[in-house]
């Protein structure tokens, strides 16, 4: 349950000990353990949530929210989620009619009327629907055609565990040149928020022409960076860095069973 690990997280980050927690909290160490760890085997209680958002400085309802959402039946929780992704699909759609000199009518709509447009949401999610972004498309190393959505939104959507970066994305893995690491067919999740390193398994973006692809990535000499395919028959590419709008690294993958 992933909301152990926010809890965690948030706890070695004010640099508090379990024991400094249990006692402000009123529960006992090795019960918050099996909390942080995962191995409760009931969710907290409102009671303990409650406590940990103030000792551990969340916004209110916070863990509520993120533990009352786990607790859903997960056909439940996948038509919630979807739901609360695809009202921020139309969302942004309407922000970018009212933002249209031409949209006529929509234009005298007042900032009352606006309300809720720009509303974030709660901050954290114990794992979020990541939107996939790319359809197929022929050709190398134009092996991905990003689909222009804003960020956060798409038509179709995969559950990652333990993903945060509200700007994550996914794509379909198309053609054999990750192989065998990464099949045709598999779903590759990517996060902004991690700074990629030589050898890590990478989507790329590039300036000119507008292409994409998925590759492992070397830094080497000569602002230089190097493509390399894991499947061996094809042969590694270098490219100068100028022509790079974009490298952001794997974090976690759906494949077909």
């Amino acid at each position: 349950m992933s909301l152990g690990k926010i809890i965690r997280d948030k706890r070695e980050a004010m640099d508090l000990t379990l024991d400094e927690v249990s006692s402000k909290v009123g529960f006992s160490k090795p019960y918050l353990s099996t909390i942080e760890t995962n191995k409760v085997n009931n969710p907290p209680s409102d009671e303990l949530l409650l406590k940990l958002e103030q000792v551990l400085g969340f916004e209110s309802g916070t863990l509520l929210y993120l533990a009352h959402v786990e607790r859903m039946p997960s056909d439940i929780r996948d038509k919630f989620e979807y739901s609360e992704a695809e009202n921020k699909r139309f969302r942004q759609i309407f922000k970018g009619l009212m933002q249209d000199k031409h949209t006529g009518r929509l234009k005298q709509l007042s900032a009352k009327d606006l309300r809720g447009l720009d509303e974030p949401g709660m901050p954290l999610s114990a794992g979020r629907l990541v939107p996939i972004i790319n359809k197929v498309s022929a050709g190398y190393p134009a092996e991905f055609n990003d689909l222009d959505y804003p960020v956060g939104v798409a038509d179709d959507y995969v559950r990652c565990p333990d993903m945060h970066d509200n700007n994550a994305f996914a794509v379909r893995v198309v053609g054999d040149s990750m192989e065998p690491k990464f099949n045709e067919g598999d779903i590759v999740v990517f996060s902004p928020a991690i700074e990629p390193k030589n050898g890590d398994d990478c989507f790329v973006r590039f300036t000119t022409p507008h292409e994409t692809t998925f590759k492992r990535v070397f830094f080497e000499k000569g602002d230089m960076i190097r493509l390399q395919p894991r499947n061996e028959k094809y042969p590694p590419t270098m490219v100068e860095s100028k022509r790079i709008s974009g490298i952001y690294r794997a974090f976690a993958r759906v494949e077909r069973l």
